[in-house]
């Protein structure tokens, strides 16, 4: 487990940091927030690139940093492997040495994933001859993740990875991030300010503003809050983690299961058993108060308003759903709702167009079957 509590001032009126958190010794933890929170600054003490004026960094107890008793371990003792926004391989050198570069570096005796691996994982077996001017922004981020994996680090740092990628190359490294994240079995801090990355990576977040915490716990129970900025957003909804039952391709459809009930979504093309975890938005989520008859909308959920909640808009609300155990959320007008006599405690049907879900990712292979 990785404990994290930090004090900095960068000058008598500058950024202020003061900020703690903890980590799982496995898995993603995302550090999320606005351009200039302080993510960077976080990843960066932990790394042992800046000394902070006060606090602590612990890793499966051993004590990296502590100002109290003067303990500072220097980065290169540190075994921590670093990936940041440019690749930064080495230019005259090719793939597969930049790789070994990385290999070298491992301690004796760690574990780890090998390089054959590694690059299987990546899928860069056919890039190992050229040098990193020959290949593209996604392929050079792919090799620098290769090469700190290599290394076989106890905690994995990245530096909003994908920041400088075109949306193209971005589609294309994060599915390559999630068997990174499964097969490298370690804990791994991700600073970024993309909720997609969240959705697809995260298992925890570490939900972050002007240098403090505003929350830290499971993605899934975060999104589902009102109360915190992610749901000023108009992307605002929660993650529904879903297994793939089955595919009927005449039809064009996937039918997901999840603790609720069943999903109908566009045809996926992940086997039946698959892991995935979907967005699923609150703009896109209707409500009824009686059963539903003659729709064009595929899912039509039973569900109990569970509470009203303001949503920063005038002349919207939120509506807390609980279909089964897993919470909704639905964006309506005040209109809507004091037209419908909406009260909590109500039973209702959540509608759901199938086209409305946002893309799923893939999720962690620790994931058991729907709760």
């Amino acid at each position: 487990m990785l404990e994290v509590a930090l004090r900095h001032r960068f000058a008598a009126d500058g950024f202020s940091l003061d900020a703690g958190f903890t980590a799982d010794g496995a898995g993603v933890t995302a550090l999320f927030g606005p351009s200039g929170c302080g993510k960077s600054t976080i990843l960066a003490a932990v790394a042992g690139l800046l000394r902070p004026q006060a606090g602590r960094v612990v890793l499966d107890g051993q004590a990296l940093l502590d100002t109290a008793t003067g303990i500072f371990l220097p980065p290169e003792r540190r075994r921590f492997g670093v990936v940041f926004q440019e690749a930064r391989l080495f230019p005259h050198l090719s793939v597969e040495t930049n790789l070994r570069y990385g290999e070298r570096r491992a301690p004796r005796g760690a574990t780890g994933p090998g390089f054959e691996e590694v690059v299987a994982l990546l899928g860069i077996g056919h890039l190992l001859a050229r040098r990193p001017a020959g290949l593209s922004g996604g392929e050079r981020q792919r090799v620098a993740l290769g090469r700190a994996l290599l290394a076989r680090p106890r905690l994995l740092l990245m530096d909003e990875p994908l920041a400088a990628l075109d949306t193209t190359r971005r589609a294309e490294v994060l599915p390559f991030l999630a068997r990174l994240r499964d097969a490298a079995r370690l804990p791994i801090l991700y600073v970024t300010h993309a909720l997609d990355e969240v959705d697809a990576l995260a298992d925890r977040l570490v939900l972050l503003e002007a240098g403090r915490v505003l929350a830290e716990g499971g993605v899934e129970a975060l999104t589902a809050r009102t109360d915190l900025p992610l749901a000023a957003r108009r992307d605002a909804g929660v993650l529904v983690g879903c297994t793939v039952l089955a595919h009927d391709a005449a039809r064009g459809l996937t039918r997901l299961g999840f603790g609720g009930g069943e999903l109908l979504v566009p045809l996926r093309p992940e086997p039946p058993g698959s892991r995935l975890r979907l967005r699923l938005r609150a703009r896109d989520v209707a409500v009824a108060t009686e059963a539903p008859r003659s729709l064009s909308m595929q899912n039509v959920l039973p569900a109990t308003l569970e509470a009203i909640a303001p949503t920063g808009t005038p002349h919207e609300l939120f509506l807390r759903l609980a279909v089964g155990p897993t919470p909704l959320l639905a964006r309506v007008t005040r209109d809507s709702a004091e037209r419908l006599g909406l009260l909590p405690g109500q039973m209702l049907w959540a509608l759901v167009k199938s086209v409305a879900f946002g893309l799923p990712a893939p999720a962690s292979s620790r994931d058991g079957p729907p709760s």
